[in-house]
């Protein structure tokens, strides 16, 4: 069972809608034929030394671009907890962490507007593009909340978003008998004697903690 597989299949477990270069050698045939041998293995070494130039500023540029966005590296660690806030609003800085590892491609399985995101997405009213949009500016959290506050289609009270946050960190499965055999199918795949995992944002971080090596 992995994390990633967990959260693109919430939209089910909720039964909710409203939370989805080529190098630069030369390859051209230039005819040759009155040159000497020397000739041409001295063209070849400085074209070889031009591809490596161009792989090394393509290398260093890549670089650069990661860490303008700040982006963690999803094969390497989880992202944050559906539990840690920004701004007060829950799940926020874990679907930010999945944005930015998108953008730079180190988010390994993890899915970025996945159902769970698709929760705040809509409780702020903000398009995911446009989320990813921002980032790939290289904002950080807190330019970021700024930007969700200025441009979120429902202005939230912070009485509203400390109960919808309350909400998601509580929230167990529902009472129907296929959610909750889900639910109990999906622990006990990780353990069979702990009896504390109670709420979908335990399962997600048991699943975090165990998916990089960690024991129920």
């Amino acid at each position: 069972m992995q994390c990633r597989d967990l959260e693109r299949n919430l939209k089910q477990i909720f039964n909710d809608h409203t939370i989805g270069s080529p190098g630069c050698r030369q390859n051209n045939p230039l005819k040759l034929n009155m040159k000497t041998t020397i000739e041409t293995n001295r063209i070849r070494s400085a074209t070889l030394f031009t591809n490596s130039r161009s792989r090394n500023r393509s290398n260093q540029a890549v670089t650069a671009h990661v860490t303008n966005l700040r982006a963690p590296d999803l094969t390497q660690r989880p992202p944050r907890s559906p539990r840690s806030r920004l701004g007060g609003y829950s799940l926020l800085p874990r679907m930010l962490d999945k944005g930015r590892a998108t953008l730079a491609g180190t988010n390994g399985e993890y899915h970025f507007d996945c159902p769970l995101d698709k929760r705040i997405l809509s409780f702020v009213g903000i398009d995911p593009k446009k989320i990813l949009a921002a980032l790939k500016k290289g904002k950080g959290d807190g330019e970021i909340l700024e930007w969700i506050q200025a441009n979120a289609k429902d202005k939230r009270a912070p009485w509203e978003i400390q109960q919808w946050s309350d909400h998601m960190d509580r929230r167990g499965p529902d009472s129907d008998a296929e959610t909750l055999r889900f639910f109990a199918q999906s622990v006990a795949k990780f353990t069979r004697t702990r009896e504390d995992v109670k709420t979908w944002a335990d399962l997600l971080e048991l699943d975090d903690f165990v998916s990089f090596g960690g024991k129920a």
